[in-house]
């Protein structure tokens, strides 16, 4: 999955929500495939850490009503991006995740995922995280990205 990750030259598809709960947060419209997924959101803390966050609806749901491990994976790779992105600074693609499911996600739940970055070199750039929902651990991840090099324009 490659995410274009904007800097503040290149912040075209970072839209804020104006309104709602998740006024004063941010999403990328720039993935389709994240944008019907979700919609995932996220913010800076004041302490510079990332927050993400996504209110289960139903199209979350497996047939067994909790949230399908699909959707805690497409989301844990969203937070990989979003806590990568201060050092990210451009394109990036997935190249290596990892999970484990602890516990079951129900509508109506609100999943957070934090995490940090674990070390950043040259090309890749290494975060483990977690989801929870009413403080309970309910997924856990890692995962590394590849910085992309822009090729340039002929």
């Amino acid at each position: 999955m490659e995410h274009i990750l904007k800097t503040d030259t290149r912040a075209l598809d970072l839209n804020d929500d104006i309104e709602g709960e998740f006024a004063g947060w941010r999403t990328w419209s720039g993935d389709s495939f994240e944008v019907s997924s979700g919609p995932f959101w996220h913010r800076r803390e004041a302490d510079g850490g990332i927050h993400c966050a996504f209110r289960v609806q139903k199209k979350h749901l497996n047939s067994s009503k909790n949230v399908h491990g699909g959707c805690f994976m497409t989301f844990a790779d969203y937070c990989l991006f979003a806590i990568a992105a201060p050092m990210l600074q451009g394109a990036g693609v997935t190249v290596d995740f990892a999970c484990q499911f602890l516990d079951a996600g129900q509508e109506g739940d609100l999943v957070t995922g934090t995490g940090e970055v674990t070390r950043a070199g040259g090309s890749l750039i290494f975060v483990r995280g977690q989801l929870t929902a009413r403080e309970r651990k309910l997924f856990t991840f890692s995962g590394t990205i590849k910085r992309m090099k822009r090729k340039p324009i002929e």
